[in-house]
């Protein structure tokens, strides 16, 4: 049993759960990876989906996004009361007929059923690994811990992408996805059972220690229309509406993920309509998700140097303008190029939004506060690709899509630059005096 009073925060302090926490998270990206490029690209000749079913199309990354949202929710208050690790290890466990289904799928509903299994394992599982790493580190240490985890998860996606796209051309999409998500999924599990410790501990240490805390040191501007030990519901409506800063950044979120859908369902049959091999849109797909994770080496770390607002707010424009990019041009260099400056405005966002929620959200309700606005962010797939169904369906191209997410991240970002504001407790700090 650790005593709460002897933990220690910080990244060199707990050096060995912060790298099994970030090869968990690979492990995740690594899961909703092999369904991202492999499974929207063949859905007419080897699931099944008629020609142009744009809604038909979309349905499954529709469950993905109410599935994973609403487990987002739950992941952040079930770990508050038992714990990171059990919520980690449900989230795996809930991996496993994410491949059978795929392998055995007579039908796009199998691929639907899958992607719900894939919702509830993201949900439980990408959560936690982002809530432990807050909650052994230092508050200084916030913009790069949400930077190297998201960072750790999207460069296992990208990669997932290519090697299953490889794999599928080599061993058939069935076989292919079979091998690589069973190994995935089982070693995940074996790594949670014998490795990863729980950490909520570390986050009751640091309640502790901020309710001793001197009234003169610089504090984060939390909200003060909350009480100190807040219901599910007080702690939701604060996130969504009753607290203006936390709202601009949930709508912000939720927005994104129209970006993320687009590229998960329509890149790859808008790329493969206009005749780039599998390999190819794996790499197209691939060079957003690498470009997305590996800035946020330095996108997490700069917002704790000039704020979250900045990098959130342009973070939302260039995604946009990436988005727009796509359709102005040809070529698979002009699209690697337009995808790696869709990503680059997601890694100067992603980690930040989640970042500003974590600086203004008490550590009593940190974790809750923090499944809320991912409910919000990952409704955002299911709301997102609704959209791009709808505006896809009635205009009868995939290009309609493009624009109707272009124009939403600029709106949505420009809302944010108007009702956010910085959030970082050094650069923006409430000050009591006493």
């Amino acid at each position: 049993m650790m005593h709460e009073n002897n933990l220690t925060h910080g990244i060199r302090a707990n050096l060995d759960q912060f790298l099994h926490q970030l090869l968990q998270v690979m492990l995740v990206g690594f899961t909703i990876g092999m369904m991202r490029t492999v499974v929207p690209a063949l859905s007419e000749s080897e699931f099944g989906v008629p020609k142009n079913s744009f809604m038909l199309l979309t349905a499954f990354v529709v469950a993905f996004g109410l599935v994973k949202g609403t487990l987002n929710f739950v992941a952040g208050r079930l770990s508050e009361r038992i714990g990171r690790k059990k919520v980690l290890l449900l989230g795996w466990i809930a991996a496993l007929p994410i491949p059978l289904l795929v392998y055995f799928a007579p039908s796009w509903s199998w691929i639907v059923a899958a992607t719900v299994m894939l919702g509830i394992n993201q949900g439980l599982t990408w959560s936690m690994t982002q809530n432990a790493k807050l909650d052994i580190t230092r508050p200084d240490q916030r913009g790069l811990i949400i930077g190297l985890n998201e960072f750790a998860g999207y460069v296992g996606l990208a990669l997932a992408g290519i090697i299953t796209a490889y794999l599928a051309t080599a061993l058939g999409a069935r076989t292919g996805l079979l091998i690589f998500g069973m190994t995935t999924i089982l070693l995940a599990i074996l790594l949670t059972l014998l490795w990863v410790k729980d950490t909520l501990p570390w986050a009751r240490a640091e309640a502790a220690k901020h309710a001793s805390a001197a009234p003169t040191s610089l504090k984060p501007r939390y909200p003060i229309n909350i009480s100190a030990k807040p219901s599910t519901w007080e702690v939701f409506t604060l996130v969504s509406w009753r607290d203006k800063r936390l709202a601009a950044i949930s709508q912000a979120g939720l927005v994104e993920k129209f970006v993320d859908a687009l590229v998960w369902v329509f890149y790859p049959l808008f790329l493969y309509q206009h005749g780039l091999s599998l390999p190819n849109v794996g790499w197209v797909v691939g060079i957003y998700g690498f470009v997305w994770g590996g800035s946020q080496f330095f996108t997490g770390k700069l917002s704790d140097h000039i704020g979250r607002h900045k990098p959130n707010v342009w973070g939302m424009w260039i995604c946009g303008a990436g988005v727009a990019m796509m359709l102005l041009h040809e070529g698979m260099a002009w699209w690697l190029m337009s995808a790696a400056v869709t990503g680059f405005g997601m890694a100067l966002l992603y980690p930040n939004l989640s970042a500003a929620v974590a600086d203004i959200s008490h550590p009593n309700w940190r974790g809750s506060a923090i499944g809320i606005y991912r409910f919000w962010r990952d409704l955002g797939y299911g709301i997102g690709a609704l959209g791009l169904g709808i505006t896809a369906h009635f205009s009868g191209t995939v290009d309609a899509a493009f624009w109707f997410v272009a124009v939403s991240m600029f709106v949505s970002g420009t809302a944010l630059w108007l009702l956010g504001e910085e959030t970082h407790p050094r650069i923006n700090p409430a000050i009591s005096v006493g």
